[in-house]
């Protein structure tokens, strides 16, 4: 996890400018570099690492000396550099996983190397031969990237948008700030006056379609048909496999633990593995709740019967509530959901920062949009709905859970690895027969549940724990986080506010006081940017007024049995 930036065809002095990119100093706590490319005085690189891979020589922009045209800038961890090494031949020259991008890019072009590589990246690169400029971005955003490119061709890039709101340029601000979608890549001229010229977008993966670098995945190819027996075994597989290649680290690893079943397996797995390969290190898991809240009670029983070192972070509401600004200010959105969930998972990763050692931090992000963990899952129509909402959700998870899971952890300078996102498990799971991936017995994620019943890795009362929505599991069931949320927020918004919001923001019109909150706190540090969030996050299918699960009849009839 790093913090990439770069400018092409800057009017400003490139001092000034730069200090935008310490807006996300963040996210690379342990080095900078700011560096001008030669020949073209008005375009720059800037650079915060957090040292995770190849300590030594892993500073950016990457350069090597067989290709001293090429520069690269890059977030992410690529899981198949070695493989890729071996098949192609390739002679490294740093230990960084990333370096294996200038290969593949020197060997095939753009197009083969985004889709080669098995991993979460965002990254610039930079042929100064050709004179281009690519972009790309992972299947799923799990690696943030932003950019702005001006109508006379100056571009700026960045991992978040707080890095390009303010630069200058032709003495106005520039204000539009884009995400760059997704499983994308872009290709832009370099033009002599280091201004740039977009060429094409181009989507390079569907997260339906097995990805190209199959063909040198560890795991051989697996049995074809879907009988359920055959089913179970090769997600078990697959996940297996998605968690071991993110053990490639330098750093200690550690895990979040919500109890639910997601985080719960996940912390299963990734402590089987540490223990097969002989890291010397206990594994750290962390769970973040108020007192007795189910999530504390529910990873305490985890922690024990896998036998990791636990660490409990109990907040008041108080500190959560002293928190939303900063939180928001990190999000850089203003949905409700998202800003809910993201406090108790910024408190924790704050925690782990200041009292820990861990810095790659898995979690289970990912699996309600593909496994149909939500809810609101028990009212689909029909499978086949389902499964296409299943689709959409996981296409938008960069606005959402992928974005949170970003911000919060790098906010404190932590690496996410997330394997429910792995691009070879999921399109297995969405090629599976869509009767099969819907809820049943009234339980959600039921063959996801399935598939590890037997296994021993987890308590059976874990594995087939309700969903319950991170942030509602951190509060108590008597008073959810959101009730606690909203009596704070009614004594700060008036009622004349919030009736005329929509002269106010006529775009994603806030409804309710606490997205009024939210978003006032929102246009204070992002003013005019709103379109940044398309829409708010909702459930479907249902009557719903307000995103939490505990609002839903299908969680409180539960409850109530």
């Amino acid at each position: 996890m790093c913090g990439i930036w770069a400018l092409f065809g800057s009017d400003e002095c490139l001092s000034v400018q730069c200090l935008s990119a310490m807006k996300i100093a963040h996210r690379g706590p342990d080095a900078f570099r700011f560096e001008n490319v030669n020949g073209f005085t008005n375009c720059c690189f800037g650079f915060h690492r957090l040292a995770v891979v190849d300590q030594l020589y892993g500073m950016q922009p990457i350069r090597v000396k067989k290709f001293p045209y090429l520069w690269l800038c890059y977030n992410g961890e690529i899981y198949n550099f070695k493989q890729l090494q071996k098949q192609f031949g390739f002679e490294y020259q740093t230990l960084v996983d990333g370096e294996v991008i200038l290969h593949l890019y020197n060997r095939g072009g753009i197009e083969q190397t985004a889709s080669m590589l098995d991993g979460v990246f965002a990254f610039i690169l930079l042929d100064t031969a050709n004179r281009k400029v690519f972009l790309a971005r992972d299947t799923y955003g799990v690696r943030p990237l932003f950019k702005v490119l001006t109508d006379d061709g100056f571009l700026g890039v960045c991992s978040e948008a707080k890095g390009l709101a303010n630069l200058k340029h032709s003495t106005s601000l520039c204000s539009k700030v884009e995400p760059f979608l997704p499983g994308h890549y872009e290709v832009l001229d370099l033009k002599p006056s280091g201004k740039v010229a977009s060429v094409e977008l181009v989507k390079f993966h569907s997260y339906k379609d097995e990805p190209l670098h199959v063909a040198c995945d560890t795991v051989e190819t697996l049995p074809s048909g879907f009988d359920l027996e055959t089913v179970k075994s090769n997600i078990r597989i697959l996940f297996e496999n998605a968690v071991r290649k993110r053990l490639m680290a330098h750093r200690r690893i550690g895990c979040l633990l919500s109890g639910g079943l997601d985080s719960s397996l996940v912390a299963a797995v990734l402590l089987k593995l540490m223990k097969e390969i002989n890291i010397n290190y206990p594994l750290q898991t962390f769970a973040i709740g108020m007192e007795n809240s189910p999530d504390l009670l529910a990873a305490r029983k985890v922690a024990a019967h896998i036998g990791s070192e636990h660490h409990e972070v109990i907040f008041n509401s108080e500190e959560g509530i002293q928190a939303i600004e900063e939180v928001i200010f990190s999000l850089e959105t203003y949905d409700i959901t998202t800003v809910r969930a993201s406090i108790g998972m910024y408190l924790v990763s704050k925690y782990i920062r200041k009292k820990t050692d861990s810095v790659v931090i898995f979690s289970g992000e990912g699996s309600d949009e593909l496994t149909q963990g939500y809810i609101y899952f028990h009212k689909a129509p029909s499978p086949e709905e389902a499964a296409e909402e299943s689709e959409r959700l996981l296409k938008e998870l960069y606005l959402f859970d992928v974005l949170r899971a970003d911000r919060t952890t790098a906010a404190h300078g932590l690496e996410l690895r997330v394997p429910f996102l792995d691009h070879r498990f999921t399109s297995y799971y969405l090629s599976l027969p869509a009767e099969l991936r819907i809820p049943k017995n009234g339980i959600e994620k039921y063959l996801l549940r399935q598939s590890f019943e037997g296994s021993n890795l987890l308590p059976k009362e874990i594995l087939w724990r309700p969903k319950e929505a991170f942030s509602d599991g951190i509060a108590s069931v008597k008073k959810s986080w959101f009730s606690i949320l909203q009596d704070y927020i009614d004594q700060q918004v008036d009622d004349l506010l919030l009736e005329k919001a929509v002269e106010k923001y006529p775009f994603n019109t806030p409804k309710t006081k606490e997205s009024y909150y939210y978003r006032q706190i929102f246009e204070k540090h992002y003013s005019g940017q709103s379109n940044w969030l398309p829409h708010y996050w909702m459930p479907k299918w249902v009557k719903a007024t307000d995103p939490s699960a505990r609002t839903l009849k299908h969680y409180k009839s539960a409850t109530q049995e």
